[in-house]
């Protein structure tokens, strides 16, 4: 059972978690030790403890939520609002923008590579920001659709190939560097939405 917090003690756990998550986006997490954390967060390892009992890697899961969280934060308003073909295209920029400021240390990536997606803490947050994500892709092709902009087309198999094509550029872009194969995954599949359009 987890044990609810005040709203005190719930900022502080934020404040631990938020600035963990900093301190990893420069750092490797193999050699960052709960020192080094506490330090970065100003926590002593008691109160470290307090909101993290089972440690390091309990607080990794938690950092490993947030950034899936502020993956799809960082892509709002433009996400929820993806009823036009501009609105589509300033969500495209922004992931681009997100990623190509990220360049190879993509913090959500290098946290599941140490913390493992194999474990059932992993697999369920990476599992839920896939579904809200797809879920959100789908709901922008059906407002597409409500529109009047695209025609038929099955919305889950595309919200579902554009979002493969996305963490397919992602997994590029973390071995180059480079956004390319991201902004191409990304224009193809508006690109194939587009030839709907047109066929209607």
């Amino acid at each position: 059972m987890v044990k609810a917090l005040t709203p005190k003690g719930a900022a502080t756990r934020q404040r631990i978690v938020a600035g963990t998550a900093e301190l990893l986006r420069v750092r490797s997490i193999p050699e960052t030790t709960l020192d080094d954390i506490c330090a970065h967060t100003h926590t002593s390892k008691s109160q470290l403890f307090h909101y993290f009992p089972d440690g390091k890697d309990q607080l990794l899961l938690a950092v490993a939520q947030y950034e899936a969280d502020q993956v799809l934060s960082d892509q709002q308003p433009q996400l929820s609002n993806l009823d036009s073909w501009e609105a589509w295209q300033e969500w495209r920029d922004v992931v681009i923008e997100r990623y190509r400021s990220l360049g190879d240390d993509c913090p959500l990536g290098s946290l599941f590579f140490h913390v493992g997606r194999k474990t059932p803490g992993a697999q369920a947050i990476v599992r839920q920001l896939l579904a809200d994500w797809q879920r959100h892709l789908a709901e922008g092709i059906e407002a597409l659709q409500a529109n009047g902009h695209l025609g038929p087309v099955d919305v889950d198999q595309a919200a579902a190939a554009l979002l493969a094509g996305i963490q397919g550029g992602v997994t590029i872009m973390l071995s180059t560097g480079q956004t390319r194969h991201l902004e191409a995954a990304i224009d193809q599949a508006i690109g194939q939405l587009q030839l709907s359009r047109l066929a209607a």
